[in-house]
């Protein structure tokens, strides 16, 4: 008799102590109805009358599925994402009460957010600025969600995905466009090393016997070596002498 009322009281124990660990909470109900949050620790439960339901207060990172959108500029693309999220420990509640199952909805949702914000973009800018269009993505759950006790951290979009035939006409483009900047680079050059010519050359015409020391110069640097070929430069002004002799005597 003692036996069986023990064997029962520690059967009661069971039932009622409800230990809770510190990555959980506890949703508390009475007959039903919503009666408060049990936290980590030892907690007395009313067996029958009192039950419980268990949420993961820890952080989650949940796969978006892959994605068929149309962008601003209707050109078709596959996207896909991860949400990281986690429920509030004081709203716990109402990942219970105000939705059925939580990482369904937060998927689902998700994607037709995803669709709709691409839709927003052309492709450039949904390549260049992948960041602003995570964020509107994010500001979107994160209000949606709210009421289901849930503080979105982040929402990364992974991969972007376009028609083979597209990536070889922006490659051909990204070349396009690296040859024009190098064109532009080059006559950059040509044009500031023309202005540096016209610099020098107005330079030695203000310069009285700068020419012919410049000549000289050249000369020096040409016979230094033996194995060039010594070119003997006359500058015009010797021409014109001689020629001016030249015709002298004739008269």
């Amino acid at each position: 008799m003692i036996s069986a009322i023990l064997t029962l009281i520690i059967i009661f124990l069971c039932l009622t102590v409800k230990i809770v660990q510190q990555y959980e909470r506890k949703i508390l109900f009475t007959l039903g109805k919503y009666t408060r949050i049990l936290n980590p620790g030892i907690n007395i439960v009313i067996p029958l009358i009192q039950t419980t339901q268990t949420v993961d207060v820890r952080e989650k990172a949940v796969d978006v599925p892959s994605q068929e959108a149309m962008t601003k500029d209707n050109i078709s693309c596959t996207i896909n994402a991860v949400i990281y999220y986690k429920i509030r420990e004081e709203d716990a509640y109402k990942a219970i009460i105000n939705v059925r199952n939580l990482d369904y909805a937060m998927t689902q949702f998700a994607l037709t957010t995803m669709r709709n914000i691409v839709g927003q973009f052309e492709l450039d800018e949904l390549l260049s600025k992948r960041e602003e269009a995570s964020k509107k993505i994010k500001d979107i759950v994160d209000e949606k969600s709210d009421a289901w006790g849930v503080e979105v951290m982040s929402v990364e979009l992974k991969d972007i995905n376009i028609p083979v035939d597209l990536q070889r006409t922006i490659g051909k483009q990204a070349e396009a466009e690296r040859e024009k900047r190098a064109k532009i680079i080059t006559s950059e050059g040509e044009l500031a090393s023309a202005r540096n010519l016209q610099e020098a050359a107005e330079t030695l015409a203000k310069t009285p016997g700068a020419l012919h020391l410049r000549t000289l110069q050249s000369i020096n640097d040409i016979s230094s070596d033996q194995s060039n070929t010594t070119i003997w430069m006359l500058p015009v002004e010797i021409l014109d002498a001689i020629k001016g002799i030249g015709d002298h005597l004739k008269k």
